[in-house]
């Protein structure tokens, strides 16, 4: 008999367990991959640290949460500054004063570019938008909806902007400073040595079982431990008895390319709607790397069918009171805890999961 069952080794699971061990407390961590991490697993080939699953870049203002994570691996200075591709145009991200001058050759100024921008709103302005083509363009106006917004939220959803509510994008991040540093946290950065070593140093001391599927013997391992810590897909867990939830997955297409620089940055959006996939990454930039070789991931959003990996939760209103069906049956549980994006159907950054755990451990462990 364990005192924990966690079902699921990524960075939630692992987190938990670990504030569990230090407190003497016995865990078990059964994953049904065949390696830890979740999805910010990382392996190396060719010598550079691959994100298997998508680009992950450590962000947080919570000093907390920073001094956390980094008893488990030294940081580089790593700033995200991605790049949106339009057909044979290149635009900076987030949309600030580089990309308004490159857009707009006229505009120099935060004052003209705001102008400017004001000046698109006012000519598609709609008193109440149904959907997320006439929110985008109240936001910010026709050009930049259609050059940087339209085509890539289309192939994020699967349809296309005019049929997607317009909740999904209550506000747009728009600066008029020439910065390009996406996010605004204060502490930001990627571990030198990727994510598994993180995930492999909290789970030190734990009983970890891989290609182990909790469904195949659900009983049995509910009556192992005093408590199951479960970070599964929260509807699979009641088996369906309100229905599925819906996802949005992604595939990847990953290949060596005998280069040492493809696109001289980690990340690079295709935002046209005729390119099939939504950005490349090459991941050696997320770590300065010097290899002679580089590793690329064309990344594809795609519908998600069960069986699938489940990436984003449709947090529409007919999706979230389908969840609040199954969180009232979790709620009533004593010795089930659900956490993480699937156990609580929510979108989380890294630094959200971590959080969520260590609180989380914190009511239970005391």
């Amino acid at each position: 008999m364990y005192d924990y069952l966690i079902v699921g080794a990524g960075l939630y699971g692992a987190v938990f367990a670990n504030e569990a061990g230090k407190r003497g407390k016995t865990c078990l961590v059964i994953e049904k991959r065949g390696h830890i991490a979740g999805n910010v697993y990382t392996e190396k080939t060719e010598g550079i640290n691959v994100h298997k699953y998508g680009a992950h870049i450590f962000h947080t203002s919570d000093k907390e949460i920073w001094d956390y994570i980094n008893r488990f691996a030294e940081f580089n200075n790593y700033v995200n500054q991605p790049v949106a591709r339009y057909k044979n145009e290149c635009y900076n991200l987030p949309f600030n004063m580089n990309t308004f001058t490159k857009i707009w050759p006229d505009v120099f100024t935060p004052a003209e570019a705001k102008a400017r921008i004001e000046e698109e709103r006012r000519e598609s302005f709609t008193k109440q938008p149904k959907n997320l083509e006439e929110q985008a363009l109240n936001l910010v106006g026709k050009t930049i909806y259609e050059k940087l917004i339209k085509g890539y939220t289309g192939k994020q959803w699967g349809r296309a902007c005019t049929e997607l509510p317009a909740f999904i994008i209550k506000r747009l991040p728009v600066r008029f400073t020439f910065d390009n540093n996406y996010f605004n946290d204060r502490y930001q950065g990627i571990p030198i040595g990727g994510y598994t070593a993180i995930v492999e140093k909290m789970l030190e001391g734990c009983q970890v079982r891989l290609n182990t599927d909790f469904f195949s013997d659900k009983e049995n391992f509910l009556a192992c431990a005093k408590k199951i810590v479960y970070t599964g897909a929260i509807d699979r867990f009641y088996d369906y008895r309100f229905g599925a939830l819906e996802y949005r997955s992604v595939r990847f297409e990953t290949e060596v390319l005998d280069t040492d620089n493809f696109q001289g940055n980690a990340v690079i959006n295709y935002t046209d709607a005729e390119t099939p996939f939504t950005r490349i990454i090459e991941h050696k930039h997320f770590e300065f790397g010097t290899q002679p070789k580089t590793v690329i991931s064309r990344e594809y959003s795609s519908a998600w069918k069960p069986g699938d990996e489940p990436y984003y939760p449709v947090n529409d209103e007919k999706n979230g009171k389908l969840y609040l069906q199954y969180k009232a049956l979790a709620d009533k549980e004593e010795r089930v805890i659900f956490g993480g994006r699937l156990g609580q159907y929510k979108y989380y950054d890294m630094h959200n999961v971590i959080r969520e755990a260590l609180n989380e451990a914190q009511r239970q462990l005391g």
